[in-house]
C-alpha cells in the first residue's frame, strides 16, 4: 500500500524537511516497516494522474472565463502530470483524458466550454471514480464547484462511500456564494468530500482569489510525502484497515488517509 501524506506545523505550515525515519505507519495497531519512500514531487514519486472538475453550471456564466483561466494556468505548473482527465459537469456529465502531449486540446476544450443547465456534482465524482483505479501511482482530483448539487442520480452519502474506498485524493475550490446558513451547508459537504480522502477545501470569497486557491492546492500537491508498505495481513476479505500515519517530530500534524478497503477475493469450493 502507497500513502500520500501531508504534513504541517502548528501554523499550518507545510513542513518539508522530513525523512524516513521521522514516519511511523500502523496498520490496525501494528507498526509498519517502510519500503517506499519519497518527498514532495521528486523524480521517486509515483507518476501522477490528474483530474480536473469543473463546475458549468448556468448561473457561473459572468464568472466562467476568470475560471477557465485560472485552471489554465493551474495545469501548466503540473507538467509532470502524466495524463489530465477533465470533467464538466452542469446538468450532464462529460468526461475525457487527454495525455500530456495533448494539453493544447484541453486547453481549447476549456476555454470553449459555455456555462449552462443545473448542478449534477455527485454524479460528476461517481463518474470520474469509475474508472480511476484502472491508473497506477497518485491520483488526484482538483474540483472548482459551486458545491449546490441539484440534478444527481448519486446520493451524498454514495459519493462518500466510492469516495473512501478509492484512491483519489481531493482537492476543492469552493466559490460558495450563497449566503447564510445555507452557504455554511454548501461548505460543510465540501469539507466531506475531500476530508475523507486526506484532501483539503478552499474557499475564496470571490474571483480574484480562485486564482491564489489553485496555487494553495499546487503547493499540498508538491508537498505532499509518498509512503509504502507491504501489510503482513494477507487476508482477501475485503475488510477495512484502519491506517494511522504519524510523526515524531514535535508540533507536527498528519493529514492522511485513515485507511483502506482489503482486497476481496470468494471463496473456492
Amino acid at each position: 500500500m502507497t500513502f500520500g501524506a501531508t504534513v504541517v506545523d502548528l501554523k499550518g505550515e507545510l513542513i518539508r524537511d522530513l525523512t524516513p525515519d521521522d514516519f511511523e505507519v500502523l496498520e490496525d495497531g501494528k507498526s509498519q516497516t517502510l519500503r517506499f519512500y519519497a518527498a514532495g514531487d521528486g523524480a521517486a514519486a509515483p507518476v501522477l494522474h490528474l483530474g480536473l472538475l469543473l463546475d458549468a453550471f448556468g448561473s457561473m456564466v459572468s464568472d466562467m472565463k476568470l475560471a477557465q483561466s485560472a485552471a489554465i494556468k493551474f495545469l501548466n505548473l503540473l507538467p509532470e502530470s502524466q495524463d489530465i482527465t477533465l470533467v464538466d459537469f452542469d446538468t450532464q456529465v462529460r468526461i475525457t483524458r487527454y495525455p500530456q502531449r495533448d494539453f493544447p486540446r484541453l486547453v481549447e476544450r476549456i476555454r470553449q466550454r459555455k456555462p449552462d443547465g443545473w448542478t449534477a456534482l455527485d454524479d460528476a465524482l461517481g463518474t470520474y471514480l469509475d474508472g480511476v483505479d484502472q491508473d497506477q501511482g497518485r491520483r488526484i482530483l482538483v474540483m472548482y464547484t459551486d458545491g449546490a448539487d441539484s440534478r444527481s442520480v448519486l446520493k451524498l452519502d454514495e459519493t462518500l462511500t466510492l469516495l473512501k474506498a478509492s484512491p483519489v485524493t481531493v482537492y476543492a475550490i469552493g466559490l460558495v456564494q450563497n449566503t447564510g446558513s445555507y452557504r455554511q451547508h454548501l461548505q460543510m459537504t465540501m469539507m466531506q468530500l475531500v476530508e475523507v480522502t486526506n484532501g483539503q477545501a478552499f474557499f475564496p470569497s470571490s474571483m480574484k482569489e480562485v486564482e491564489s486557491a489553485y496555487e494553495q492546492v499546487l503547493a499540498q500537491i508538491k508537498g505532499q510525502y509518498h509512503l509504502g508498505y507491504l501489510s503482513a495481513n494477507t487476508a482477501t476479505d475485503g475488510a477495512w484497515r484502519k491506517v494511522a500515519i504519524k510523526v515524531t517530530r514535535p508540533g507536527a500534524r498528519v493529514r492522511a488517509r485513515k485507511g483502506y478497503f482489503a482486497p476481496y477475493k470468494t471463496s473456492q469450493k
